[in-house]
């Protein structure tokens, strides 16, 4: 059980936003956090980060006491509003004011002061949204995975994907990386462990779950799990 609180909630347009906060009289916890090809921006009384896209497991540490509101954008959807590409925030945890400068502090300022810190926080970060690049959309729904049978939906090669936008696969990859922050290759593997994931913790068994997701079986879901995420996997259910 997450000691935090950490809730979410669905806001239009973007993956989400949460909320944390760890009691004063609490120890303090550290949750094991997994690559899902999504970027955070998070405040919080010390200031506001700009966390991932992850290629691997990054712990974070609640301290007692500490509170955070976050927005949490898709994949690919993160680049236009933060103005730098994903892959220079790659496996990160940015200050806010290295990408935005004093704007960033103002807006850490007016979430502190404001009686709804999670709206105020979502309004600023609406304000700057911008359309991602157009293949985002494209490139996420080809290399999603799927089970891999006849008449059955399955996550394209990236081949494929490169095929129905007219890019070669060089040009696939430079885009991919500012997008995405990871080449497609690795995008691929993110969004089919997230998705075996997903179905594992709705009580998929494990087998069903790899398959539905694309796997070659349950061996090769279990070897991408402690690839990705260095746990078994059902430690993240």
């Amino acid at each position: 059980m997450n000691p935090t609180g950490y809730r979410e909630y669905q806001e239009p347009g973007l993956a989400c936003a949460w909320t944390a906060a760890l009691p004063r009289d609490a120890e303090p916890f550290t949750q094991r956090v997994v690559p899902d090809g999504c970027v955070d921006v998070m405040w919080s009384e010390s200031g506001i980060l700009v966390a991932g896209p992850d290629t691997g497991p990054i712990p974070a540490t609640v301290r007692p006491g500490e509170s955070t509101v976050a927005v949490r954008f898709g994949p690919g959807t993160a680049p236009p509003v933060l103005g730098v590409p994903a892959d220079a925030i790659r496996d990160g945890r940015v200050p806010l004011r290295d990408l935005w400068g004093g704007e960033a502090d103002r807006l850490a300022e007016a979430v502190a002061a404001a009686p709804d810190r999670r709206g105020a926080l979502v309004a600023a970060v609406r304000e700057r949204m911008r359309p991602a690049d157009p293949v985002v959309p494209v490139v996420v729904a080809g290399l999603r995975g799927g089970p891999v049978r006849a008449g059955g939906p399955a996550g394209g090669s990236v081949r494929d994907v490169a095929d129905r936008l007219g890019l070669s696969e060089r040009q696939l990859r430079r885009r991919s990386l500012a997008a995405f922050g990871y080449g497609p290759k690795t995008l691929q593997r993110v969004l089919r462990f997230q998705r075996a994931l997903r179905l594992a913790r709705a009580g998929e068994p494990l087998a069903d779950a790899a398959f539905a997701a694309g796997y070659a079986d349950q061996a090769h879901f279990a070897h991408e799990v402690r690839a990705l995420a260095g746990e078994p996997v059902r430690n993240l259910l």
